[in-house]
């Protein structure tokens, strides 16, 4: 299984004295030239009056703009204590409500990557600093940052890809990625009231997230597998499966009712 999760725009700076990062320590160190790149491109633009209207940032976010310029030398902490959103809120990756077993942990390590305009892709304990840069981005330098991402993910992913991939990211940073055609592809649609959702589908996510790297058993291996194990977490009746082309989607129905 590969469990892939956006980003959150919600951060959470690392502590003043923790290290910077290091970019040769990052999981697929395939990736390094490119973070690199995105990494000086963004410090350059940041540098710029008009970096707010580039990055679609309002001005109350100019610390943060700011922010993106010193990267390198900025405090850095594991990735799913940065991102501190709804969904990784949910999900609790970092166990600071329900303390993560080995069993979890490594779980985690294996099996879950969090998409990125700014890296890429990171892994949960990856040591990344807080900062703001969305794939929809248009970065002066390196141009959209879906496009300029898709070549490098594609062959830094090829293979990780085969098997079952359980797709929580937006169209935007799908756009980025997408597994190959040996996959089963299973993206996660929740809905309430038949109507989809976007706000409570962050938490729903990041609760089937969280239930996957913890449940007892093994990890699921194909979309039927996974409906099973979501179904622990929120009920037979508000789970279904639907095949919808070349993949699959999971619907999660909150309130129970699969309409």
């Amino acid at each position: 299984m590969l469990l892939l999760l956006p980003p959150s725009r919600g951060q959470s700076p690392a502590p003043r004295r923790a290290r910077p990062v290091d970019l040769a320590s990052l999981s697929l160190p395939g990736l390094g030239a490119a973070r690199e790149h995105v990494l000086d491109a963004l410090a350059a633009v940041c540098a710029r009056p008009d970096a707010p209207a580039v990055l679609g940032l309002g001005p109350s976010l100019a610390d943060e703009v700011a922010r993106n310029t010193r990267l390198r030398t900025e405090p850095a902490a594991d990735a799913v204590r940065v991102y501190s959103g709804v969904l990784f809120a949910a999900a609790d990756l970092a166990g600071e409500r329900e303390p993560m077993t080995a069993t979890a942990r490594r779980r985690a390590r294996r099996h879950v990557l969090v998409a990125s305009g700014l890296w890429g892709v990171v892994a949960p304990g990856d040591r990344i600093p807080a900062h703001r840069l969305g794939m929809g981005t248009d970065l002066p330098g390196t141009g959209p940052l879906a496009a300029f991402w898709r070549p490098h993910l594609a062959r830094e992913l090829a293979g990780r890809g085969d098997g079952l991939v359980v797709d929580c990211r937006s169209a935007e940073y799908q756009a980025a990625w997408r597994p190959g055609q040996g996959s089963d592809w299973v993206t996660v649609r929740v809905l309430q009231d038949g109507a989809v959702v976007s706000h409570s589908a962050k938490h729903a996510r990041g609760l089937l997230a969280g239930h996957l790297v913890r449940r007892a058993g093994r990890v699921p291996t194909t979309p039927q597998g996974l409906v099973r194990a979501a179904a622990e977490r929120f009920g037979a009746e508000s789970v279904d499966l639907a095949r919808t082309g070349r993949s699959w989607r999971l619907d999660v129905h909150l309130g129970g009712a699969t309409g």
